[in-house]
């Protein structure tokens, strides 16, 4: 076993270490750290950055050939960690002699500890291991005490600012994987992908404090969420329609490619997505119609036939109702913009 020791204090102290111990390049842009790995021992990447409010991400997309235990040390102050896993799975223990918890796909886990109480993660061998780690400083500046978002995080799960061994698992959730998928589309630089960074990072965080809060209602309640097969399987219906939204779908025939029950299907769409799938259906296939008109010399009424409306009527409202304008006026204004360029 690969044994690594962090030292979270600062972001690149992280990467130093990293490097140090899986090799590869790292690269820095405006605070974001990028390792690049490709060896006999690992091959992927890990980012990362820090934001304001003692706030810092780092991020797994990795596959080692021998297992890995990374600790992370609690020195100076005990930082809360939000951790998101997008693939694969992972362990985590307090301490070496811990007991070992499983953190699987789609599901999310805050963790803190004393001072001075390792957190340890396992990562398995040969596992393609996508992990988003949220980190929240807990040491908060005197004069912006009562404001700062670190402090109200830190009020959030710790009363009267105790800190204590500390570790929830959560619900399988879609929206946080979709979510992290934004974030790691962003193609700006410099400034911009910076601050469009930092804004998902925050809405990230948030999704997953609300995840916390619904578990306990939904605990309370005794109320049951999606399996993570079921998850997988409204994860992959949801691809599919996004890359063919012109195909005619069914609920029946939905139901049949997944194996769930067309009453299962709704309730993870609405979960997931916060809509019907019908719903989903009609909005990618507006956002496909949208692409269409910028990038096509098709005419409206060829991109309504192309995207499988067959109202343009319809089609029209349901677009001004997301772009608050028809299709024919979207259209003109682009390529009234296109002569002024």
């Amino acid at each position: 076993m690969k044994i690594v020791t962090i030292n979270t204090e600062k972001t690149q102290n992280i990467f130093d270490e990293l490097q140090t111990s899986f090799g590869g390049k790292v690269n820095f842009d405006l605070d974001e750290y990028a390792l690049e790995v490709e060896n006999s021992f690992a091959e992927g990447s890990i980012i990362g950055a820090s934001f304001n409010d003692n706030i810092s991400y780092v991020q797994f997309d990795m596959t080692f050939s021998a297992d890995v235990r990374l600790d992370f040390l609690n020195v100076k102050s005990s930082p809360i960690y939000f951790a998101y896993c997008s693939k694969g799975n992972l362990s985590h223990s307090f301490g070496l002699n811990g007991e070992e918890r499983k953190l699987k796909t789609f599901q999310t886990a805050i963790v803190t500890s004393k001072q001075n109480q390792d957190n340890v993660l396992f990562f398995e061998k040969g596992k393609k291991t996508k992990l988003t780690l949220i980190i929240v400083g807990t040491q908060i500046d005197a004069a912006s005490q009562t404001h700062s978002l670190n402090q109200q995080v830190k009020d959030t799960f710790f009363e009267n600012n105790q800190v204590t061994d500390f570790f929830y698992i959560g619900s399988y959730n879609l929206q946080i994987a979709e979510k992290i998928e934004q974030l790691n589309s962003i193609t700006q630089k410099g400034i911009v992908r910076n601050l469009l960074k930092e804004g998902i990072m925050r809405i990230i965080l948030a999704m997953e404090i609300q995840q916390h809060s619904d578990d306990l209602h939904a605990f309370a309640n005794e109320s049951n969420g999606l399996t993570l097969r079921e998850m997988e399987e409204i994860k992959e219906l949801s691809e599919f329609i996004k890359t063919s939204p012109e195909e005619a779908f069914s609920i029946k025939a939905l139901s049949k490619r997944s194996g769930l029950s067309p009453n299962k299907l709704q309730e993870g769409f609405k979960m997931i997505h916060n809509r019907t799938v019908n719903d989903y259906i009609t909005h990618m296939r507006v956002l496909k119609a949208e692409i269409l008109i910028r990038t096509s010399d098709l005419n409206i009424s060829e991109i309504v036939y192309c995207i499988g409306f067959t109202s343009r009527s319809y089609f029209s409202k349901i677009f001004k109702q997301k772009f608050n304008c028809s299709p024919k006026e979207y259209k003109f204004n682009l390529n009234s913009l296109a002569i002024t360029a």
